[in-house]
């Protein structure tokens, strides 16, 4: 097992003991997002991903 896949099977069994726990990190992935997800799809996302990313940064760049 890769250290991804462990830490979400404690993180799992973490929930299920505690449930406002899944609460509480389901209200901060709101708040601030979740930036690993962004990276885990496959070669396409990871292309619209960076072309986003490039594009914004540009767009604050030209607009400043």
């Amino acid at each position: 097992m890769d250290n991804r896949e462990e830490f979400e099977r404690k993180q799992f069994e973490e929930y299920k003991q505690k449930p406002f726990v899944n609460l509480d990190d389901s209200h901060n992935r709101s708040v601030i997002g979740d930036l690993g997800a962004l990276t885990r799809g496959g070669w396409l996302t990871r292309i619209v991903t960076t072309l986003v990313i490039i594009g914004g940064l540009l767009a604050l760049i030209y607009f400043k």
